[in-house]
């Protein structure tokens, strides 16, 4: 160090910021720890002044907020996650203008990913839909990954025909069930890459992660073609409807009796009836499809929907006792929980509590 130089102790992340924003670069491999920090005070006191004048409180000033540009700019890139911030819907253009053409809509609780940004709005690609969006109705960031965490689910398939459930997360821990590729499981948390722990019979349990694929979901928007083709096929279940409404609406009751049965056939009859006036509030709602069929099957909305369960279920006309008696009163227009158009497992999210899972 130069006689009669002051000496200031940068931070590491605004060193960071200078080597990234290529202001000087250092050979790590060439030079010892030493020598790189020597390296790297000089060539920020060069930076400052190539002539080599002192340091000063001035110039440290510029750096820092120099350093903090750019690691704003760098955390902005880091997750290119968009969700949807809107109560119904939201309309998906061509291009970057309201003027612009429609080219899908996107609906409450979506999300996607960003292709690009500018201008105030947002291209980006959800599902089979791709557009610009205004990011006036859109969250991003930590807000986005705060909606995704809250509105997601978690899809597990059972890959094996015998999934061993264990007292502990090893395998030499005692086997306290046993799960086919039908059942389905109730995560609770990742332990570590091998483990996960599961809701068995209201304890929680472990099971291998290699007999199991788990898949975070996050409802996608609807291209102008799939929404047209969802609304054909609607106007001709209405259509088949008005020649034998009592068959149809007895296929709508079992139906959603089958759904009550595969999320709520162990709770009270309350909680098959919660189950039941939340899906009669979203075929009431213009967020959601107008039928019972259209809401059950819509794409991410109920898991075992999405597994086959709920059509087996349908199929063999097995259901626990209350099913259909709930989900008669709820077509009905009966309620427990008002207006809510969501539940899950009760744990970290605010609604109205019954049983064992939350509605909202």
């Amino acid at each position: 160090m130069l006689k009669g130089r002051k000496m200031y102790i940068l931070p590491l992340s605004l060193i960071l910021c200078l080597m990234l924003s290529g202001m000087f670069r250092l050979d790590a491999e060439a030079i010892g720890q030493k020598e790189c920090l020597d390296a790297v005070s000089a060539g920020i006191a060069q930076i400052i002044d190539p002539s080599g004048g002192p340091v000063t409180e001035k110039a440290i000033e510029e750096l820092t907020q120099m350093s903090e540009l750019n690691t704003s700019a760098y955390q902005a890139e880091e997750s290119d996650l968009v969700m949807v911030n809107v109560q119904q819907a939201l309309n998906v253009r061509a291009e970057a203008s309201e003027d612009s053409a429609k080219v899908g809509l996107l609906y409450k609780d979506c999300g996607g990913r960003i292709l690009e940004r500018k201008d105030g709005w947002t291209r980006l690609k959800s599902g089979d839909l791709i557009g610009w969006a205004s990011d006036e109705y859109l969250l991003f960031g930590e807000e986005a990954e705060a909606m995704a965490d809250d509105v997601g689910n978690l899809i597990v398939t059972i890959e094996t025909d015998i999934l061993r459930v264990r007292a502990e997360p090893n395998t030499d821990a005692e086997i306290v069930g046993l799960l086919t590729v039908d059942d389905e499981l109730e995560i609770i948390d990742f332990i570590d890459d091998a483990w996960i722990s599961v809701d068995y019979q209201d304890e929680t349990r472990y099971v291998s992660t290699e007999f199991v694929n788990v898949d975070f979901h996050i409802d996608a928007g609807e291209t102008l073609a799939a929404i047209k083709k969802r609304e054909e096929e609607e106007r001709q279940a209405k259509l088949t409807a008005n020649q034998g409404a009592v068959v149809v609406g007895g296929d709508d009751l079992r139906l959603l009796a089958a759904l009550i049965h595969c999320e709520a056939g162990g709770e009270s009859y309350n909680g098959k009836l919660a189950v039941g006036a939340v899906v009669m509030n979203r075929v009431r709602s213009g967020a959601y499809p107008d039928t019972i069929s259209g809401v059950i099957f819509a794409s991410g909305q109920f898991t075992p929907a999405m597994s086959g369960k709920v059509a087996r279920v349908y199929t063999s006309g097995n259901f626990a006792a209350g099913c259909y008696e709930a989900a008669q009163a709820a077509i009905n227009g009966e309620t427990n929980v008002g207006g809510a158009t969501h539940f899950r497992r009760a744990g970290n999210h605010d609604g109205i509590l019954i049983d064992h899972q939350v509605f909202w």
